[in-house]
């Protein structure tokens, strides 16, 4: 076998169905990219068909498939009603990204009850109920499938401003881990892609300047990420490539964690 059909077998995805619960974002919308190319169907899942309408157009310009799908994360029957739609136009699921997520630089003193539940219940609650329906549908089905749910940096190493985000990222990391075990003998994994600092829509508005130089300080690469950086430990985890990889974390983060002083 010439080595670009091995690349390709090893990472093909022609046949399969991608949900990408919160692709109409910065991030998982270059993921979702991603799939697409290599082959998935491609569902992108947000609130704003608007917001997906250029990434739609540029999946399918590239001959990917693709199409767009409105919920609520926060609600089970919600996204019931997602996996549903998409068994009905798609025929089936195989992999799902949780990718969903708000934040706030709240001083911590200041952080109120609406607030923190907001952050906790679209950081958190949604990976549960999602990974519960889209779950329960894959082990029932009996055939594999992978999970990949977006953690986070702040998840690792607690970070300043971000208190609330980084409780909550901290729990996708140990519930992530929990699933993976859980279903492990019905071949559904569960892993999770651990970006550092890549400028998403959430994050801006904590990117002031003094913390932009203190990130770098802290950042061996000295730069940002860029979004189409992610898509390589995505379709690692999408693919049969990652066949005996479950409760893993995928740090892509320019070296931060490796960094001290």
């Amino acid at each position: 076998m010439k080595t670009s059909e091995y690349l390709h077998t090893l990472f093909n995805l022609e046949g399969k169905v991608a949900v990408v619960i919160g692709g109409t974002g910065e991030l998982c919308g270059t993921m979702a990219e991603g799939l697409a190319a290599a082959g998935a169907e491609t569902i992108l899942v947000g609130r704003s068909e608007e917001k997906a309408r250029t990434r739609l157009e540029k999946i399918e310009a590239s001959g990917g498939k693709a199409y767009f799908e409105k919920v609520d994360v926060n609600s089970k029957a919600s996204i019931q009603a997602l996996l549903n739609k998409v068994l009905e136009k798609s025929g089936q699921v195989d992999i799902l990204i949780n990718g969903a997520g708000v934040n706030s630089p709240t001083p911590l003193l200041n952080i109120e009850e609406a607030e923190f539940d907001n952050i906790l219940n679209t950081n958190l609650k949604a990976v549960l109920f999602a990974a519960q329906v889209f779950g329960k549908y894959l082990v029932e089905r009996d055939e594999g499938g992978s999970i990949i749910n977006i953690g986070s940096m702040s998840g690792i190493i607690p970070l300043s401003r971000v208190f609330t985000y980084s409780a909550t990222k901290a729990a996708v990391h140990n519930l992530s881990k929990n699933i993976a075990r859980e279903w492990a003998e019905s071949k559904v994994r569960v892993n999770t892609i651990v970006p550092g600092f890549f400028p998403a829509e959430q994050n801006k508005k904590v990117l002031t300047p003094d913390r932009v130089a203190s990130i770098m300080a802290h950042t061996p690469a000295n730069r940002f990420g860029e979004a189409q950086e992610l898509i390589g430990a995505t379709l690692l985890l999408a693919s049969d490539a990652s066949s005996f990889m479950n409760g893993a974390e995928i740090v892509v983060d320019g070296g931060y964690a490796s960094m001290t002083i």
